[in-house]
């Protein structure tokens, strides 16, 4: 016959973890601990990297080509491109209406891909290469996609136009013959409260034609 706290003891390893069982899986688990605290401390930590460096809260200097032109600004750090652009170069072509990169009004090419100015910042563009709706044209010889505008009455208020003009010139460079399609999902960020759209779209498809001429 089992004495009481023999019966005791096999009644808790039916319901689960024996106390010598515990008291087994506790030790393993300190043992393991220790050795794995052990082996972290035996790595030699690498040296630090140097962070980067820190711009501000002075002006920094930023040079790159704008237009075919190399020029130097100093701005804020905080400055973003299309601020540059207008404020500094006086190129007032990139519109700054949301502010926020949802119109793409401010829309510029940056090393020939559109970006939104207004939320690139100018010291970012540092050794690029920017082009603005002033860029686009050859002198006195406008862009087929500004010629097609202006046939096509592409533009209303006006407010948008550089930034469609820029994004669609921008699509007939990589892709000459594009579809509606191309059209459509190339200005699908470009925002015209005036509703001008079905404008655009034909203006931009007849200036792909006109380009393969």
């Amino acid at each position: 016959m089992k004495n009481p706290s023999e019966e005791q003891s096999s009644m808790q390893e039916k319901k689960g973890v024996s106390r010598r069982a515990f008291l087994r899986g506790a030790g393993l688990t300190t043992a393991g601990t220790v050795a794995l605290s052990a082996g972290l401390l035996s790595f030699k930590l690498e040296d630090a990297k140097a962070p980067p460096a820190i711009l501000g809260p002075g002006e920094a200097e930023v040079r790159f080509v704008v237009n075919g032109q190399a020029r130097t600004i100093w701005v804020e750090p905080r400055t973003t491109l299309a601020e540059a652009l207008r404020e500094h170069l006086s190129l007032t072509g990139a519109k700054v209406v949301c502010d926020r990169g949802s119109c793409s009004a401010c829309t510029v090419w940056v090393d020939g891909k559109p970006v939104n100015s207004c939320i690139t910042l100018a010291v970012d563009v540092s050794g690029r290469e920017v082009t603005t709706i002033e860029g686009l044209a050859q002198g006195d010889e406008l862009h087929p996609v500004q010629e097609a505008f202006i046939e096509h009455d592409a533009s209303m208020c006006g407010f948008c136009t550089p930034g469609m003009v820029m994004s669609c010139a921008a699509l007939l460079k990589r892709n000459p013959n594009p579809g509606l399609e191309d059209v459509k999902l190339a200005t699908s960020g470009n925002l015209c409260r005036c509703g001008t759209y079905p404008k655009v779209f034909e203006a931009t498809l007849a200036a792909a034609k006109k380009m393969k001429k």
